[in-house]
This record gives C-alpha cells, sequence and structure tokens, in this order.
C-alpha cells in the first residue's frame, strides 16, 4: 500500500509540473550479505564474510533442501527478476554466495516476493523443484529450477490482483496449489494446473495482503498477515472464515512458522516491532493466539523476521548497562544478541519484560548507509531435528526501516 500511494504521488507532480511526460524507470540499487554465526563468541556473533552489490532486494529465502549438495538462496529483485545464488566453499572466507542463474519476470516491473516448493516436514524428494514469485503488476509466475539450480525455467504466469500482488506462497503439502495476497485486500488461491483461474477470494482481510504462510508442521495450517494489523490462521478445507483472528497492532508484512516447534509464528509488524505468537489453542480451539513476546525498536519500522535452524545453546550475554525490565520472573526471555549497526539502547519501550544487551557489531555500517534484510542460514533439511526441538532456546533476526539495522536476537520460551 505504501508503494501505491507513493506511485500516486509521484504521478500527481508530475501532472502538476506539466506532466504527461513520460516517467522514466526508478533504479533501485540493494546490497546482499553474508555472515557467519560464531556461536563461541558473544560479543560478536556475526562476522561478514561477503557483500554483494546488487538490484534492491524485496524478498529472499533459502531453499529448505540441499541443491546437487549446496545450498541455495533465491531473491526477489527490484530489477523484476528472480536470482539463484549457490553458496560454495570458499579458502579466504569459509564460504561464499556465487551467482548461478537469473531470469526476468516481466519489464518495468519489481519482483516482490517468493516461495520455494520444498517446505512441508518430512517430504518426498523426487517432487520437481519450483518457485512461485509475484510482482507490483499484480501477477504470478510459476518457475521450475534444474536439478543442478542452474537454470531457471517459467512454466506459466497470470494475472492475479488488480495492484501490487505484494505475497505468494505455495501449500507445502500440495504444491501444485499456491496462495497470494495482493494490494486489493484479496486473499486467493490457485491450481498451478489451472493458471488464471483461482479457487477462492477471500475479503476478510480490510487491507493489503502482504504475507502468507502455509504451516510445515500441520497440513491444512495457513497463516495469513495484513495492513489492517491482523494475523489470521486458516483450515485450507474452508477457506470461508479462520480459524482465528489476532490483531497485533502493526501491518504484518512477514509471518514465520519455526522451524520446528509447530506451534510457534514470528512476525515482523513494522512500527509494532516483531512478535512471537503460540497458535496452539488458535488451531485446537479456535481461540486468538497468545503473544509469547513483543518487541518495538524506536523509530523504525520491522520489515523482516526470520527463524534461524541452527541448533542453538544460549550465548549467555551480559548486558552491557542494567536494564530495569530484567529484574522480574519472565514467562518468555528475549534479549539480543548483537545488532548491526548501532549501539545498545535504553529499554525498548513495549517489550514485555525482554532483555536490553543489544551490542554493536561494525559501526562501518552505518557510515555506509546499509539497509539488510535478515534471513535464516538454512543449509540443512527441513526435518524435524529431536536435538533442536528440544531446545528452549532459538536464535532469530529481524531487519528494521529507518535505523538501517540487521539485529540478532535469542530467545528463549518456557
Amino acid at each position: 500500500m505504501g508503494c501505491t500511494v507513493q506511485r500516486k504521488w509521484e504521478l500527481y507532480l508530475n501532472f502538476c509540473k506539466g506532466g504527461m511526460e513520460v516517467e522514466e524507470p526508478q533504479i533501485r540499487l540493494g546490497r546482499l550479505f553474508l555472515y557467519s554465526f560464531k556461536e563461541n563468541n558473544s560479543t560478536h556473533p556475526l562476522v561478514e564474510v561477503q557483500r554483494k552489490d546488487t538490484s534492491a532486494v524485496l524478498d529472499m529465502k533459502w531453499c529448505h533442501i540441499p541443491v546437487a549438495g549446496r545450498a541455495l538462496l533465491g531473491l526477489a529483485d527490484a530489477s523484476g527478476s528472480v536470482q539463484l545464488l549457490r553458496l560454495a566453499e570458499s579458502e579466504k572466507s569459509g564460504h561464499m554466495l556465487e551467482p548461478l542463474s537469473s531470469l526476468a519476470l516481466e519489464q518495468q516491473c519489481l519482483a516482490l516476493s517468493l516461495d520455494w516448493s520444498t517446505g512441508k516436514t518430512g517430504r518426498t524428494r523426487d517432487q520437481p523443484l519450483r518457485i512461485i514469485s509475484s510482482d507490483s503488476m499484480g501477477q504470478l509466475h510459476l518457475l521450475m529450477v534444474s536439478e543442478t539450480g542452474s537454470r531457471l525455467q517459467k512454466v506459466s504466469s497470470w494475472q492475479a490482483h488488480q495492484f501490487e500482488a505484494w505475497i505468494a506462497a505455495f501449500n507445502y503439502w500440495h504444491t501444485e496449489i499456491v496462495y497470494s495476497g495482493g494490494d486489493d485486500g484479496l486473499l486467493r488461491g490457485w491450481d498451478t494446473r489451472a493458471p488464471g483461474r483461482f479457487l477462492f477470494t477471500s475479503k476478510r482481510h480490510s487491507m493489503g495482503v502482504c504475507s502468507i504462510q502455509s504451516s510445515p508442521h500441520r497440513e491444512h495450517v495457513l497463516a495469513t498477515g495484513s495492513y489492517d494489523e491482523h494475523i489470521l490462521l486458516w483450515d485450507t478445507r474452508n477457506m470461508k472464515q479462520p480459524l482465528a483472528d489476532t490483531p497485533v497492532q502493526g501491518g504484518v508484512w512477514r509471518i514465520k512458522w519455526h522451524p520446528f516447534h509447530h506451534h510457534l509464528l514470528l512476525a515482523a509488524c513494522m512500527h509494532s516491532g516483531f512478535k512471537i505468537l503460540n497458535c496452539q489453542k488458535a488451531m485446537e480451539e479456535k481461540q486468538e493466539a497468545t503473544v509469547l513476546a513483543s518487541h518495538t525498536l524506536p523509530n523504525s519500522l520491522v520489515y523482516g523476521a526470520d527463524w534461524s535452524w541452527l541448533c542453538f545453546h544460549s550465548l549467555q550475554l551480559v548486558p552491557s548497562r542494567p536494564c530495569p525490565s530484567d529484574l522480574g520472573t519472565k514467562t518468555a526471555d528475549l534479549k539480543g544478541a548483537s545488532e548491526l549497526p548501532g549501539p545498545c539502547r535504553e529499554c525498548m519501550e513495549d517489550n514485555h519484560g525482554e532483555g536490553c544487551g543489544v551490542k554493536s557489531l561494525t559501526e562501518d555500517m552505518r557510515k555506509n548507509g546499509t539497509w539488510l534484510e535478515a534471513t535464516a542460514a538454512a543449509t540443512c533439511d527441513c526435518g524435524q531435528s529431536p536435538e533442536a526441538a528440544d531446545s528452549a532456546f532459538s536464535l532469530l533476526a529481524t531487519c528494521s526501516f529507518y535505523d538501517h539495522a540487521l539485529h540478532l536476537w535469542e530467545w528463549e520460551g518456557n
């Protein structure tokens, strides 16, 4: 919605200047960062190993399974392309992302999102590897990925929404089905075997739908989020009414199910920061989800959030200065493991009792004015790890606008 308003304002200004002039295409530049996580270094757990200039990155996700023995990263960028990069070994830095393939979706559009077809726990590996992507013209694009990941092929494209198609996602349990959300406020389902013919249209969200994810653990469970500041849980067998409706006091730009704990959902809620929700009763008893932890970052908008897939144990961080909110008994503990860039702030508003042990890693990042998108380092399979499932500690990352920061958090849930 924000982009729509901005574009209309720019067109209005052009008209006032005299203007049926042809608008020149904007060039949106971005940068991709690769970090190494050092669990044994509580002071600087993230070490930058690579930075790559590119078109602005609007979405990126790791493939849930190795492809030809390597981790594969998919990017949706402002040039209207989907890129694939391979994580390769490097003598100098240990690992490096190498460009593998790229496919332009359409001319003069932005690729806004992508999802891999491989997200289901315990899926079969003989399924074809596919990507669904959405763009700023309201279209969806189904892509096929070769077995080596070296080639992207467009299978089909179709008009899905009147305005920007903010998000597209697979039903991980039935990958011929995909879902889309648009700036027109619609949530739609599609059968990719008959592209262009929607299975359903829901107007249950009152504003633009910008986040969708199928549960990798429970069949028929779907989560959606919108600018209307609500997260809805659905049973995909009945899309007329959601199972549960949870207000989160901020536009929901991204939602991510925990890779091991089936009931946990992480949400990036723009001006409302990020939240961790317990969806157990919402799924089983159709009750509102419970917010276990919430953190609002002052003067910033949280646009990205993701869980780490690493089997993780506490970093045992010591806050750089005492924080009054640390002095009580907590049912869920959330503390900053690191932040890029910026020093530890005073207690953040609406933090529900979390500690503020946030430490600066690289001040030069602030000088460069970089903006970072966070994603989990997923080189392992999506199959549930017993060690990870039993762990009370989780790593998660968030990225925020205005303060140009990537934050790494440790969360202990009881």
